[in-house]
């Protein structure tokens, strides 16, 4: 759900409205009837970290491609 809200309002309730953000709500901020800005919550760094780290053990596990197999993977490729 988004929510707009004005920027005294915004100032006036950061915590709150913070609390909503991590909640899972886009709070758009406006000047006026303007719209200038919108919080969102971000994606946690954990998260990329994770899938960095299960794509080097997937490397680390992953066995040699023959040339021979690669070959056939560019051909394939062509069709």
């Amino acid at each position: 759900m988004t929510i707009t809200v004005k920027v005294h309002e915004a100032k006036t309730h950061l915590s709150d409205l913070l609390a909503r953000v991590e909640a899972g709500e886009e709070v758009v901020i406006a000047r006026g009837n303007e719209p200038i800005a919108k919080l969102t919550r971000l994606r946690p760094r954990r998260r990329l970290e994770a899938t960095i780290a299960d794509i080097r053990v997937a490397r680390s596990q992953a066995r040699p491609v023959s040339a021979a197999e690669a070959r056939a993977w560019v051909e394939e490729g062509r069709r």
